[in-house]
């Protein structure tokens, strides 16, 4: 039986009906509220969001007004650089790349609930990251690469939700963060170039199934990769490079199908390269130079069509080089110079791909030259030095009118060089030399208009030097020595007013030196040797402020040797050879000796008192007038010496007296044993096993400097072996040095400021206790040789040296709050440790900056001379640009190796005018460089000059802030160019 709902009367359906309209009425006005109430919450949640925003960019310095609009719209979401949810308005997304930002990370970012995506790379953020961080657990993307956090990284593994990681190129410290493994949803890992502590690979990297890049170059790893990294299938991108990894190259690397590209170049890898590696179909890049690889090259490696960049450079590969490489279609970039290889290289190389960069330097190839390197018509730097190549260069070449480098010198190439290759429009810089081309330079040489380089030595190049060589307005070098050129020197050479060297000896060169020469201003080697040049030595050659080196010997030329040409301090001289008649200037036999004139029968020397007595040459007729000369010249020695007898005692008196001082401060030492005395006081600011008792090991055999403020000691730990160094502040010294010191450097941390471990003081007896380090002070480093008297700093350790001091100086300007004027950077204050890595030290009198507006101390005088600044002498008001002028002048003792104070600048003088001057008579900066390392990093160093004399302008308002130093210094980077771009050191 169905059941039957009975029916309802008519009444009860009207009760029903009103009772559905009260309950309508009721909803709406719940919906309403609720409404309301949303907005509420909605609006509540955008002043929550707008607030922390606001207290973002308080924390932040915003030199490039980025955040301008952030507070003139009520929403966030209308913020630049900030996205929200469509939906909810809700912040998403913070994305502020480039914006030239500094200051710090504000700890109230994880107050944005809906963040997903912080993306703040290439500024110059500082500071700890905040550990509050942890708690935005709605993260997927974390990018504060390429910025200046140092510190510990916090623990982040509360991020499940996290994506991408990336805080490479900071100083982040200490032990790599093991717990990224169990970020299990990573799809990118970037921690490289950050100085963590020497350790191994962590294993449980290998648990992070999702990774496609793994980027941790530069984080001193040692050890073998752990086998887990190779079961990581998803893998596209794999960069340990620049690491001090070490075993045989693993094999396991071929099951990763999907990678795309390897990075492992500078580490210490052995063995060989596997034939299984044919199975990483999809490889692009491939980089492991500077390895200690041994072996043939697979044939396999040549069926890898996708490769794009390959780069092998600088290891022991031996044999032939696979041909299929000749096949490739997609290669752009290819480096293997420094290796062993042999043979033919593969004949088809290039023909098929659009080349844009070869090195096969420093190898042992031989046959005939590749033909086909610039077919696709990209190809800029051609580099084949020191090889066994044999035979012409191809006819190809005179159409690669991309080339900027075509360097194929130490060959055995023959024949004339093509006539468009003379007339390469892009090309910088063009090396035949150790050769055997013959033929002669072609008129199309003026078509070279970006021409700085030409070496052509030692070949077997014959006819005319063409005139349209006058029109390569760029060329700085032009090496053409040992060759078979004839006829006369173009005097178009003259307008050459970029040129500073010019070797034109061992030719068959006739006719007169034309007076257009003394137009190069720039000219600092000149050598017109063993030719067969005539007539006089043009007068206007004393014109060339610039020049070093001159040799004239083993031709024809006759006359007098202009008298002129001594005021041009020149260091060789050789005149040897020729027909020269009359009086030597004294100077220039001075510099030359009795060699540089041999074999010129008319020459005589001057009797005049203090020229030298040469055996093999004839002296010259004495007048009265040399005679008046001679004596004049007895009384102003006479008067010299008197002055010195007296300089002589003052300085014996004066070192008496620091004896005296020297014997007053050890009695007043004696028999003080700081471990028996209770009342001394110790402040750590870093963690430390130093205890009061270590200090009765200071000993005068440990002794490592002394200053103004105190002498410093090496202190060994017993208990430890840990090594420190100790300053031990002059009994008597203002407690403010001390005061200073602890104030500064016990707050500071930075890699490149001195890092202070406590103080010990007990009465007027203070000691500060600082890190060792290594390798003393700069200004010592700058004078201390090796083997071979070869300078210990070369550039590429003065440019680190230049850019860590920078970074210290800078932070101390723009990341201290308030900033810090040091007041005294020398060479002196900034120490070296086991690497080299600059450190800035002695803030005795340093000064921070709101106080120094404010304080009548503030006014007295500070700094050394040499690197004051010229204000100073009118203001004793010091600012941030002072120590930028005494930072300039550290560059210049780094790019020119001298001090900042010689008797050679002349009296009363310094670097800072030489260098000015040198630049200002137009005289070539190449002659201010430290000519024991300029012959490799011309070009580096000439930047760096650059923003020297930038720093050191005498007005403070044009000078750079650190911040713009650092910057400029940073554009001037030696190995700007990676490794997977850079072409060679041969370039």
């Amino acid at each position: 039986m169905l059941y039957q709902v009975p029916p309802r009367p008519i009444s009860h359906i009207l009760i029903d009906t009103s009772s559905l309209m009260a309950n309508t009425q009721l909803s709406l006005t719940l919906l309403t509220t609720l409404f309301v109430f949303g907005l509420v919450l909605l609006s509540e949640s955008l002043v929550v969001e707008k607030h922390v925003l606001l207290q973002l960019k308080k924390q932040l310095k915003d030199p490039s007004s980025a955040l301008d609009n952030w507070g003139d719209y009520n929403s966030p979401c209308n913020f630049s650089g900030v996205s929200c949810d469509p939906a909810s308005d809700q912040v998403t997304e913070i994305s502020l790349v480039g914006k030239s930002l500094s200051g710090e990370l504000s700890p109230f970012i994880f107050y944005l609930p809906g963040l997903t995506r912080l993306v703040l790379t290439s500024n110059s953020i500082s500071g700890n990251l905040p550990h509050a961080l942890m708690n935005a657990t709605s993260l997927r993307e974390l990018d504060l690469s390429d910025n200046s956090f140092a510190g510990e990284i916090p623990d982040l593994s509360a991020l499940i939700n996290l994506e991408v990681l990336d805080l490479s190129q900071n100083y982040f410290s200490g032990e790599f963060p093991r717990w990224v493994g169990e970020l299990s949803g990573l799809t990118s890992l970037g921690l490289a170039g950050n100085p963590f502590n020497e350790g191994e690979v962590p294993e449980n990297i290998g648990k992070l199934k999702n990774l496609t890049l793994i980027y941790l170059a530069d984080c001193n790893f040692r050890g073998e990769i752990p086998d887990s990294i190779f079961q990581l299938s998803s893998l596209q991108t794999l960069d340990f490079s620049t690491n001090k990894l070490s075993g045989i190259f693993p094999k396991a690397i071929t099951t990763l199908r999907n990678l795309v590209k390897i990075e492992l170049y500078s580490n210490n890898f052995t063995g060989e390269i596997p034939p299984e590696f044919e199975n990483l179909t999809l490889l692009r890049e491939f980089d492991i130079s500077k390895n200690q690889m041994t072996g043939t090259l697979p044939p396999q490696l040549g069926n890898l069509k996708h490769l794009v960049v390959f780069q092998l450079y600088e290891n022991y590969f031996t044999g032939e080089f696979p041909k299929g490489f000749g096949e490739l279609q997609n290669l752009v970039a290819f480096s293997i110079y420094k290796n062993q290889f042999s043979g033919e290289f593969p004949e088809n190389f290039g023909r098929f791909s659009p080349l844009g960069s070869i090195d096969i330097s420093e190898n042992q190839f031989s046959g005939g030259f590749p033909k086909f390197l610039c077919e696709g018509n990209k190809l800029q730097f051609l580099l084949a030095l020191d090889n066994d190549f044999s035979g012409e260069l191809p006819n190809a070449y005179a159409n690669c009118k991309s080339l900027e480098r075509l360097r194929i010198s130490q060959n055995e190439l023959f024949g004339r060089i093509p006539d468009g290759v003379w007339g390469l429009p892009k090309a910088k810089i063009v090396d035949f030399s150790d050769n055997r081309f013959v033929g002669g330079i072609t008129s199309e040489i003026e078509i070279s208009a970006s021409l700085n380089t030409l070496l052509l030595q030692n070949n077997e190049f014959s006819g005319e030097l063409p005139v349209e060589l006058g029109k390569v307005l760029q060329l700085q070098k032009l090496m053409a020595s040992n060759n078979s050129f004839t006829g006369k020197i173009p005097s178009e050479i003259g307008n050459l007013n970029q040129l500073s060297s010019l070797h034109l000896d061992q030719n068959s060169l006739s006719g007169p030196i034309p007076p257009e020469l003394s137009e190069c201003s720039k000219l600092v080697d000149l050598n017109l040797a063993e030719n067969s040049l005539s007539g006089h030595i043009p007068e206007k050659l004393s014109l060339l402020n610039s020049l070093n080196s001159l040799n004239l010997s083993k031709n024809m030329l006759s006359g007098s040797i202009p008298d002129d040409l001594q005021m041009l301090k020149l260091s060789f001289i050789d005149f040897s050879a020729n027909q020269f008649s009359g009086r030597v200037p004294p100077q220039l036999l001075m510099i030359g000796g009795e060699q540089a004139f041999y074999e010129n029968n008319g020459l005589c020397e001057d009797t005049k008192f203090g020229s030298p007595r040469y055996s093999d040459m004839r002296l010259c007729n004495t007048s009265q007038e040399q005679k008046k000369s001679m004596q004049s010249k007895v009384v102003l020695v006479c008067i010299f010496s008197l002055v010195m007898v007296f300089v002589l005692a003052g300085l014996i008196f004066v070192s008496y007296r620091s004896f005296m001082l020297d014997e007053s401060l050890k009695e007043n030492n004696h028999g003080h044993d700081p471990e028996k005395d209770p009342n001394w006081t110790l402040e750590s600011f870093h963690q430390t096993e130093f205890d009061v008792e270590d200090m009765s090991n200071l000993e005068e055999e440990n002794l490592i400097g002394s200053g103004s403020t105190g002498r410093v000691y090496r202190l060994a730990l017993k208990k430890s072996g840990n090594t420190f160094a100790v300053k031990q502040l002059w009994k008597g010294t203002d407690t403010k040095v001390l005061a200073a010191e602890m104030e500064i450097l016990g707050k500071i941390r930075h890699r490149n400021i001195l890092k202070l471990y406590a103080c010990l003081s007990k009465g007027a007896s203070n000691f500060l206790v600082f890190e060792y380090m290594t390798n003393g002070n700069l200004f010592q480093a700058l004078q201390r040789e090796i083997k071979g008297g070869q300078p210990e700093l070369d550039w590429v350790r003065r440019y680190q040296i230049a850019v860590g001091a920078a970074k210290g100086l800078s932070y101390l300007h723009h990341d201290c709050s308030p900033a810090i004027i040091h007041r005294d950077i020398k060479s002196s204050n900034i120490l070296l440790d086991e690497d080299y890595e600059a450190k800035i030290a002695d803030f005795g009198i340093a000064k921070i900056v709101e106080e120094s507006t404010a304080s009548s101390d503030s006014s007295c005088f500070a700094g050394t001379h040499g690197y004051i600044a010229p204000e100073l002498a009118y203001s004793l008001k010091v600012t941030e640009k002072s120590d930028v002028y005494s930072f300039g002048v550290v560059l210049l003792e780094l790019v020119t190796g001298r001090r900042p104070l010689e008797h050679g600048y002349g009296e009363g003088k310094d670097i800072v005018y030489w260098v000015s001057s040198c630049i200002n008579d137009r005289k070539d900066v190449l002659g201010v460089l430290d000519k024991r390392i300029r012959t490799y990093a011309e070009e580096d160093m000439t930047k760096v000059l650059k923003v020297a004399v930038l720093c050191t302008t005498k007005l403070p308002s044009v000078r750079p802030s650190m911040r713009e130093a650092v910057k400029f210094l940073l554009d001037a980077d030696p190995s700007a160019v990676t490794p997977r771009e850079k072409i060679t050191s041969n370039c």
